[in-house]
């Protein structure tokens, strides 16, 4: 066959076949040119899960009467017009392309005015073919009418799916750009009925309501605030505690520039900063706003502009983990309600609720910053057999002095305004359970989920300034174990060292233990040191050991805390719930299981049905 031209219908129907893949493709190029023009109100109608019709309506500028064809031409736009435009792009839309394909599988109608205009005109496009423009009534803005979508192309059609399938894929389109967009009124109804009303959000609470409509009404409260710009990019929006996971990555917003998109280096990025507080297999729900310069991103990398790609990938990775990563270490139990933002550059934390809301005190060591409510300094040593990394010394810190009342002394009650956000300890359930009193009402806490995220953050803490102190066994330990793991011993011997673990070789099968992490004094030294051998013997070559440290830091924390079983006195668990309060993530354990909930006292006055 020679090589020839193609005709512009066959070339807006390949288009087509890049672009259109289903009704809400349609709507999605629709509406985003409406979002060009400058709309400040969107009304979409469809028929019959858009098969039948799809009309998008909008009060933006308009199209002058003699660029209308232009409109429907293949790689005609008025959003660049050089090279340097296009490694600039700020639009949603920008090839030329989409009015031009949609318009070649349907039969197509736009009518548009001007805003200083006296009359509106109308083209319409039946299969390719185009007629003359004409005057018609409209509104200062401009309608697209798609109807018949692949009526000339059967096998495209076959592909469509059931009317409330397609229709559902275009309810969560607009759900998409109705969060891209909070300025902007956004109407959706299917067969003549309403279905969606978004109206235009004037400020942060109008556009969280808005979050809210298409999340789910409990995602504020289980969401924190991001704010953060650093290093020319701005990072704004909810991520979704770790509490609140998800079964399915369904409740993801991720828009760089107002543009949904899906991103490798987001991806790893937000899945790296809730790495040790996301139970396996649960997904976050978030919806985030990335904000830079357009020269460093590059859009024009997918048919559908699904995908982007940053000119500085390391850069934005980087930022982003950061910034989640902080923003999540704030999540300290007790708090009720969180939200992070921005101070000269720097992420912060604010919390509130009531009674349950504490100051974190500045100036103070990382392990001890939360409460200033006081802790007896005799309590201070238990440890929770961890006798040479002492829980924080409160007491000293806060200026109390030393001699105060015996350990043995009753905490005074959680009367409104007084008590800590978990309260004062007032038993514990099965060895297993604390069950302390605050101003809410009843709280209950996994003691050994909670010290082991306490160990946990103190062991990364540590290794983090290079200060791990090690602890000397009296009596080396030799253990038997595989020659893989043995060998893992021997290669990694520096890096466990860090780690306050250190081991060496004995023999083929042998290894011999001398010291181990003081924060883990009293743990099962054999079983630790086995359970870290398998692991790195699994997965521990020395390109991924970085990525290993905190799975094995998080296999020793929980080696190291207190185990479920263990009778505590009541001074041990106000010591304990101390150190959730000052400790980073401990609303959760390092396997993302929560380490402590509330029961406010409503809650429970429903539980026997007192005042009814």
């Amino acid at each position: 066959m020679p090589i020839r031209p193609l005709t512009p219908d066959l070339v807006n129907q390949i288009a087509a076949g890049e672009v259109i893949e289903r009704p809400s493709s349609v709507v999605k190029e629709l509406v985003e040119n409406s979002l060009d023009a400058g709309a400040a109100r969107i009304e979409v109608d469809i028929e019959q899960g858009g098969a039948r019709l799809i009309r998008v309506r909008d009060d933006g500028g308009g199209i002058a009467p003699d660029e209308l064809p232009l409109a429907v031409a293949s790689h005609a736009t008025s959003k660049i017009g050089s090279f340097d435009d296009l490694e600039h792009v700020a639009s949603m839309g920008f090839r030329g392309e989409a009015l031009a394909s949609v318009s070649s599988v349907a039969r197509f109608a736009l009518t548009s005015r001007q805003r200083e205009a006296e009359t509106a005109f109308r083209i319409e496009v039946d299969g390719g073919r185009l007629q003359a423009a004409r005057p018609a009534q409209h509104p200062p803005g401009t309608s697209v009418e798609v109807r018949d979508l692949f009526y000339n192309v059967p096998a495209r059609k076959k592909f469509m799916r059931a009317e409330r399938t397609e229709f559902a894929h275009i309810d969560d389109l607009l759900k998409s750009l109705a969060l891209a967009r909070g300025g902007v009124e956004f109407r959706l109804s299917h067969n003549g009925k309403p279905v969606r009303i978004w109206k235009a959000a004037r400020d942060e609470q109008a556009q969280l309501r808005r979050v809210a409509e298409v999340l789910g009404e409990d995602f504020p409260a289980q969401s924190l605030r991001v704010d953060h710009a650093a290093a020319g990019m701005h990072l704004s929006g909810w991520v979704g505690l770790p509490t609140a996971s998800r079964s399915q990555a369904d409740q993801q917003y991720f828009y760089v520039n107002g543009r949904l998109v899906r991103d490798r280096v987001v991806a790893h990025a937000v899945r790296q900063a809730y790495a040790d507080v996301l139970f396996h297999g649960r997904h976050p729900a978030f919806v985030l706003y990335l904000e830079l310069d357009p020269a460093g991103v590059d859009v024009n990398v997918h048919p559908a502009k699904h995908e982007v790609r940053f000119r500085e990938q390391r850069l934005v990775h980087d930022f982003l983990f950061r910034t989640l990563h902080e923003a999540l270490a704030q999540t300290r139990a007790g708090q009720v309600e969180s939200h992070a933002q921005a101070d000269d550059g720097r992420l912060h934390m604010s919390t509130a609720g009531g009674g349950a809301a504490h100051a974190i005190a500045p100036g103070l060591p990382a392990v001890a910053r939360a409460t200033a409510w006081p802790v007896r300094a005799e309590q201070n040593r238990l440890a929770l057999g961890v006798r040479d990394e002492p829980l924080a010394d409160y007491a000293a810190l806060l200026g109390e002095p030393a001699h105060a009342a015996a350990a043995t002394a009753p905490m005074p009650a959680a009367g409104e305004g007084e008590a800590p956000p978990l309260g004062f300890a007032i038993a514990q359930l099965k060895s297993i359970y604390i069950l302390a009193e605050n101003a809410q009402g009843l709280v209950l806490v996994d003691m050994h989920a909670a010290h082991e995220r306490i160990t946990y953050e103190k062991l990364k803490a540590g290794r983090a300034c290079s200060n791990l102190r090690s602890q000397l066994l009296l009596v080396p330990l030799s253990l038997a174990v595989s020659a893989k793991e043995a060998a893992a011993a021997e290669e990694h011997a520096e890096a466990l060292a860090d780690w306050g673990l250190e081991l060496s070789r004995s023999g083929p099968s042998g290894v011999v233990v001398r010291r181990i992490p003081a924060l883990l004094e009293g743990a099962d030294v054999g079983q630790l040191t086995r359970d870290v051998l398998a692991e790195l013997a699994q997965h521990g070559s020395s390109r991924r050991l970085q990525e290993l440290e905190n799975e094995l830091l998080s296999t020793m924390a929980c080696h190291g805390s207190v185990r479920a079983g263990r009778r505590l006195t009541v001074p041990e668990m106000n010591a304990l719930l101390r150190e959730m309060e000052a400790t980073e993530r401990s609303g959760q354990c390092n396997h993302g299981r929560p380490t402590w909930t509330q029961l406010s006292l409503g809650e429970l006055d429903r539980l026997f049905m007192r005042g009814r």
